[in-house]
């Protein structure tokens, strides 16, 4: 993104309330992924169903493939005061509220259904008011992303198979711990130039829930996918929390419904395409490996809990304790 598209979108004026009752209301929502996954088609759920229901006055204009830049910087993005969403992920916030990272933990759910307990809990209303007073509302918080899984020249099923294996990550602690754990040697590199990336071998293999990883075409360079799980992801869209409190308040009602059963219908259609996707990579001629070893997976990667010292001391255990209620 260029230098001075970003300086302009970061210092975009922030109207009062009576203005923005009167005038059309144009909110960017911004994301890294194709235009075929499930988070864009509840994204444009969502638009519609807004546009709808103010009569046109919000339109949400999509920028997906990173159009208006990476992740991390269209989050800047926000938290400046820019009138733009973020199809985001927890990782991604804890640079800005630390505890929230560790709804990116491997293994810590093994039923996307279990991630409402954590939505419910008094800790996550914590963290979210957290969040907000770092620069973040949350319009949604609960879209499944799916289960995140290794695609690679070679099957993975246990930890000793990712000895000098190069791992596309993103520049995220939680991704760069996990892959050390589990035996690999991550290496950040935007989404947007993965498939470079693997075609030219800069790394070896990349994960991603199966929508990301076909939406990518990523089966035409690599054609092993390896069933491994290690992450269960959910996205969040924030938007900046000034921006959002001078929207006029029936605005702001229709973004937070709209948010939710978008989130919803997004993880309404992450579960139903996966067979689909599975169907698609096989006849694209993709082998799936899935005797995966999980439990020593499991054990590889029970240290990373403990690599994140700016965590709240017990937080790990706070999570767990909110999941078995």
């Amino acid at each position: 993104m260029k230098r001075r598209e970003f300086a302009t979108l970061a210092t975009a004026t922030v109207l009062g309330a009576p203005a923005l009752a009167q005038e059309t209301i144009r909110i960017r929502l911004a994301h890294p992924l194709s235009t075929t996954e499930p988070a864009h088609l509840a994204a444009e759920f969502f638009a519609r169903n807004v546009a709808q229901r103010t009569n046109n006055r919000v339109q949400i204009q999509l920028f997906p493939g990173e159009q208006l830049g990476p992740a991390k910087d269209v989050n800047e993005m926000i938290r400046q005061g820019a009138n733009v969403m973020n199809i985001t992920d927890p990782g991604y916030l804890s640079d800005f509220v630390p505890d929230i990272g560790v709804l990116n933990g491997p293994y810590l759910i093994s039923d996307p259904r279990d991630y409402n307990k954590l939505l419910a809990s008094d800790w996550y209303k914590g963290v979210e008011k957290r969040l907000e007073t770092a620069g973040f509302r949350l319009v949604m918080a609960n879209g499944f992303f799916g289960q995140r899984h290794m695609i690679s020249n070679k099957p993975v099923r246990k930890p000793e198979d990712m000895a000098g294996m190069t791992v596309r990550v993103p520049p995220n602690t939680m991704w760069l711990e996990t892959f050390k754990a589990m035996g690999g040697r991550p290496t950040t590199v935007q989404w947007s130039e993965v498939y470079n990336a693997l075609q030219q071998n800069v790394v070896t293999t990349a994960e991603a829930p199966l929508g990301s990883l076909w939406g990518s075409k990523l089966h035409e360079v690599r054609k092993v996918i390896s069933m491994t799980g290690h992450f269960t992801a959910f996205l969040m869209w924030p938007i900046n929390v000034g921006y959002f409190n001078k929207l006029p308040a029936d605005v702001q009602r229709v973004l937070l419904e709209e948010g939710r059963r978008a989130g919803d219908e997004m993880t309404r259609l992450t579960l139903e395409l996966q067979n689909d996707y599975i169907n698609k990579f096989k006849a694209a001629g993709v082998q799936f490996v899935t005797d995966v070893d999980v439990p020593a997976f499991q054990r590889a990667t029970a240290s990373v809990y403990k690599a994140f010292p700016k965590w709240t001391p017990g937080l790990h255990d706070t999570v767990i304790a909110a999941l078995r209620k």
